[in-house]
């Protein structure tokens, strides 16, 4: 469906992203978390607001 869209570069992020302008515009407006376990591991996925540029800083600020 992002790939329809042109928005394939945010597939992963598409899945995350529930408000229509998130998904319009590319860009992630509210943090969305995902959980998931396997037989060995807890996952959470989270997708937050941020650029790219960004993200090292954004990063080393929540560790």
């Amino acid at each position: 469906e992002a790939a329809e869209l042109g928005k394939g570069s945010f597939k992963y992020a598409w899945v995350l992203d529930k408000l229509k302008a998130e998904r319009e515009r590319g860009i992630t407006i509210d943090i969305a978390l995902w959980k998931f376990e396997t037989p060995k591991y807890y996952v959470t996925v989270i997708d937050a607001p941020g650029h790219r540029d960004f993200i090292k800083n954004m990063i080393m600020g929540t560790s």
